[in-house]
């Protein structure tokens, strides 16, 4: 039994780096999609210990493929500067044939976004980063958002106080 003890011997971090949390209020998020990035050692490295910010970031096309702009991976501080990352470089996203020509349809077709929703490590512990096909909300969407948002809140003190 030769596999028996495969992966015993190191720890796998997994859960979430970062989120952009002013995605679902900016976005009607119609379908999420699950895609791996190509990623350097430092940066990986350096999501583990540090995160990132997806505040900024945007998936597009380019060249027929799918690449994250703008999001800002930190330089690791172990790592000699021969071998450091761009924070900000374009790394190129990982998916099923079928589902990138699908995205690459619904962007250019029907005027939809790819909104990156979350960066995070699996249970393999390899990092993945949760898209978001999305529509932009309009104001008076997001004024409604806001209301139900508090609504919520209101609704959830009342029944504390009365409780």
């Amino acid at each position: 039994m030769a596999g028996k003890n495969k992966g015993k011997g190191r720890a796998l971090s997994s859960g979430t780096v970062a989120m952009n949390r002013r995605a679902r209020f900016d976005y009607e998020i119609l379908e999420t999609i699950e895609a791996g990035l190509v990623l350097t050692g430092t940066e990986v490295k350096a999501l583990r210990i540090s995160g990132a910010s997806l505040n900024e970031a945007y998936a597009g096309i380019k060249d027929g493929e799918l690449y994250l702009f703008n999001v800002h991976i930190p330089e690791y501080p172990n790592a000699p500067v021969a071998f450091q990352h761009e924070p900000k470089r374009l790394r190129k996203l990982l998916v099923h044939k079928k589902q990138r020509d699908k995205l690459i349809g619904a962007i250019k077709r029907d005027g939809m976004t790819l909104v990156p929703v979350s960066l995070f490590f699996n249970h393999r512990g390899l990092c993945k980063l949760s898209l978001g096909l999305a529509k932009g909300k309009k104001a008076h969407d997001k004024r409604e958002t806001i209301k139900e948002r508090d609504w919520n809140r209101r609704k959830g003190q009342l029944l504390r106080e009365a409780g």
